[in-house]
């Protein structure tokens, strides 16, 4: 550890001081005794420096005190001589105010008094006798008074401040003094109450008024106004009289290298604080800090200190400028041994001269075993011998190319890596060539992934061609073809006119080229290329009249590895599965007629029974109409009645007809705009003859205002027909008393996954439907019935499934005993869309024969 460079060792006690001080010099680095031989000087100088500044502010500090005494002592002085005057004149006035409050003085002698007191103090302007009611009785005024102020015998005083007073002097019942105020347009001026007593009852006011302005000529000594600005002053400060010093120069005054001001300010006495003397100290000569002596002291100094700072200053800069030589070339050293990439030096002759860290590591060879060594280097394989002294002649003669060259090197250890080298001539500072400066690099893993990444491709090619799927890539704003497998070329060639073609047929807007030529960037620069390949592609199925196929095209846009924007379009063939789908459709309509014929042919007996009814009410009435025609007991007015009567029968019938006609009756599915309404009142007729021959009683609620479905409405009502022909099958399989007959049936809107829809439920109060048979209750030609065909509920359920709808059923309960089941199924609310134009892949019809 580092001793510090003040400690002292014990052994060096012993020594004189001199030969411990050369001792400790000794020991110093010369960095430190640069510091110290600067720094002493410097140190030396501030020091006399302060203690100049240390006398000068002692000296300045006993004058400024001197100074403050002698204004105090002679501002005290002052007061108490105008306390004396003020006292002795007061004296005055209150035997004159016994006088006249006595009677002893009529207006004439109050006059002449008055004029002798004025003349006896000059500051004196005015006297006033005012009587208890408040009127002047008597007045004297000097010439020096203002008419304005001067009072006349007989006039009431109404001035505000000689009010006020008035009154205080008539309460208190002693002398008091006005508080004088500093106005702008007129002289200040003091007044004294005295109150004139007879018998201790007040009997008015003597008024003296004061010039303040005359007080101070008169009051203040000339000795003490030629060495101080002694001034008067209100209670707010402001001049009342006298001489003062101006607010710049006070300012001016409290610079750091001016005089500070010595001020003093006291009441005075009796008048108490509403008016105070102040004193202010002249400056009448420049002090010690005017002296030429300490200016001259402080001027060297301040040279002697600058020179030695700026010599400290340059002696820095040099240590600096040495530390950052000594720092760049060890920066210098440490980032040639820290490179990854070998550098070699070789001198005109081809002899290595210098080779980095990296160099050595990279081949195995320490530097003394490479320095000064010629070709053949010990890190050329044998069999390269003469391809490298070959290459070695090229570098020499600086035939190299820019890219560099490809050699296998052989390491120590007797392994070969890959390796570029890149050849430059070396430079020195006079601008001569003395070698030829090479840099090494290891290629060995960036060969064995570019062998990887060419299988790689070789294989995903393979796989590209095989897919039964048409891939094809290309730029967008260009007709380039950028890839394509070989159904692609199978189909369209080599061209891009197939990829712009099923773009166009599958609804995608096709590029659009740039107007100008000579820029390089697409139409479609600035778009976010890296985020498109997060994008889900675009799916459409086209019909190709060329081809004579249906494809399924799927789009997107990609990053092509040289960063233009591309679209990249998969055409599978779907042919096959379209046909397969036409031809299912067509059979689920063939079964959902089947369906409907099967229901009707179960109804046969209960629609006979219905039919039955009119028919026989037709017959009677025209049998009855003939007998009483024939025995001519009729009337015409009862002929019509009965004729009325046998059509609204015929009606009846012709209705019942048309509705089973309806429905039986095969036709296209056709979506339509449907009330949900209407839809219920045609299931519900058509199930009451189910329900009314099996003894079964329907109750139905339908919510007002329903909105309309984009539905096929005999589909819905096929699917309302089989849930409420299968809840009377179920109640009258279950035997239920007639009370317990009931089939329930409820339309109401809900929200199912926070949307809109229409639920439909029907409830019967059957026997229910057991486990087993609820696993496979949708499933199709399964039935419980000897006679049924298993297809109803699975086309219920395919119906409502078409129409983006839901069913399930469930089994109702008291307890644990089932009382029948639920059958629950809900459209959602269409929404309007709006009319788009028919796509052309949507014209073509695949032609399938029934």
């Amino acid at each position: 550890m580092p001793l510090h460079p003040l400690f002292v060792p014990l052994s060096d006690l012993k020594l004189t001081p001199s030969a411990r001080l050369k001792r400790w010099w000794g020991r110093l680095s010369p960095h430190r005794q640069d510091r110290f031989a600067v720094l002493a000087p410097l140190a030396a100088v501030v020091l006399f420096l302060a203690a100049i500044l240390s006398a000068f502010a002692y000296l300045r500090y006993e004058e400024i005190s001197r100074e403050r005494e002698a204004i105090n002592r002679d501002v005290e002085y002052t007061q108490q001589r105008l306390r004396l005057r003020l006292l002795e004149q007061q004296e005055q006035l209150m035997r004159f105010a016994r006088e006249v409050s006595s009677r002893e003085v009529s207006h004439k002698d109050f006059v002449t008094r008055a004029e002798a007191l004025a003349n006896l103090y000059p500051e004196l302007q005015s006297l006033t006798w005012i009587d208890e009611n408040r009127k002047v009785r008597a007045s004297y005024n000097t010439a020096r008074l203002r008419k304005e102020f001067q009072q006349s015998s007989g006039a009431l005083i109404e001035t505000k401040d000689t009010l006020s007073n008035y009154q205080l002097v008539r309460e208190l019942l002693l002398p008091i003094y006005s508080t004088p105020r500093a106005e702008t347009d007129m002289a200040a001026v003091l007044q004294m109450h005295l109150p004139l007593l007879e018998k201790a009852t007040f009997k008015g006011d003597l008024l003296a008024e004061y010039s303040v302005d005359a007080m101070f000529r008169y009051g203040v000594p000339s000795e003490i106004t030629s060495k101080y600005a002694v001034s008067f002053h209100d209670a707010d400060g402001k001049l009342l009289a006298g001489t003062t010093v101006s607010e710049s120069k006070l300012k001016r005054h409290l610079l750091p290298w001016a005089s500070p001001i010595n001020t003093y300010e006291m009441p005075v006495s009796p008048v108490g604080n509403g008016m105070t003397i102040r004193g202010l100290a002249y400056r009448t000569s420049l002090g010690v800090i005017g002296s030429g002596l300490f200016w001259l002291v402080m001027v060297l100094s301040g040279i002697t200190a600058w020179l030695l700072l700026a010599n400290w200053g340059h002696t820095r800069r040099r240590i600096q400028a040495q530390d950052a030589l000594m720092q760049e070339a060890a920066f210098r050293r440490a980032m040639e041994n820290s490179m990854l990439t070998g550098m070699r030096t070789l001198d005109m002759q081809g002899r290595i001269t210098y080779v980095n860290n990296a160099f050595c590591r990279m081949t195995g060879w320490s530097e003394s075993e490479l320095v000064g060594t010629t070709a053949p280097f010990p890190y050329w394989p044998d069999e390269d011998f003469d391809m490298l002294q070959t290459r070695l002649n090229d570098e020499l003669a600086g035939k190299i190319p820019p890219g560099g060259i490809q050699f296998r090197v052989k390491r120590r250890d007797d392994s070969l890596i890959d390796a570029r080298l890149y050849v430059s001539p070396l430079i020195d500072a006079f601008g001569q060539q003395t070698g030829w400066m090479t840099s090494m690099t290891d290629i060995t893993e960036p060969n064995r992934i570019r062998d990887q990444l060419a299988a790689s491709h070789e294989r995903f090619t393979t796989v590209l061609e095989a897919l039964d799927a048409s891939i094809s890539v290309a730029p967008l704003g260009s007709d380039e073809l950028l890839f394509a497998n070989k159904l692609y070329r199978l189909w369209f060639g080599t061209q891009a006119a197939g990829h712009l073609q099923l773009v166009e047929e599958a609804g995608v807007p096709a590029p659009v080229a740039s107007d100008d030529t000579r820029d390089t960037v697409d139409a479609y620069a600035g778009l976010p290329t890296d985020q498109l390949s997060d994008k889900e592609a675009e799916s459409s199925e086209i019909y190709l009249g060329s081809l004579g196929r249906w494809l399924e095209v799927r789009t997107r846009y990609l990053s092509w590895v040289d960063g233009r924007l591309a679209q990249m379009v998969i055409a599978t063939d779907i042919t096959a599965r379209r046909v397969a789908e036409e031809q299912s459709e067509i059979q689920a309509q063939r079964a959902e007629a089947s369906s409907r014929l099967i229901t009707m042919g179960e109804m046969a007996s209960s629609v006979a029974h219905e039919l039955n009814q009119p028919l026989t009410a037709i017959n009677n009435y025209c049998n009855g109409m003939v007998s009483r025609i024939k025995a001519n007991q009729i009337t015409q007015e009862e002929l019509l009645g009965a004729l009325e009567k046998t059509g609204r029968q015929a009606h009846r019938a012709g209705q019942i007809i048309q509705r089973i006609r309806a429905f039986v009756k095969r036709s296209e599915p056709n979506r339509t705009v449907a009330n949900v309404a209407t839809m219920v009142a045609e299931a519900v007729e058509l199930a009451e003859i189910e329900l009314r021959r099996r003894n079964v009683k329907l109750t139905q609620f339908v919510a007002p205002s329903l909105p309309n479905l984009l539905v096929d409405p005999i589909l819905i009502e096929q699917v309302l027909l089989n849930l409420l022909k299968n809840a009377a099958e179920s109640v009258d399989s279950a035997q239920r008393p007639s009370s317990q007959r009931i089939v329930k049936l409820r339309v109401a809107p809900t929200r199912v996954d926070d949307k809109p829809v229409i639920e439909f439920m029907v409830t019967d109060s059957g026997g229910g439907i057991s486990p087993e048979v609820m696993a496979r209750l949708y499933e199709a030609f399964y039935s419980t019935k000897a006679e049924g065909m298993g297809i109803g509920l699975s086309l219920c359920r395919s119906i409502v499934e078409s129409h983006m709808g839901r069913m399930k059923t469930e089994n109702t309960y008291n307890a644990e005993v089932i009382t029948g089941c639920c059958f629950t199924f809900w459209i959602p609310i269409a929404e309007p869309l709006p009319a788009t134009p028919i796509k052309r892949s949507e014209q073509h019809t695949l032609q399938v024969s029934p």
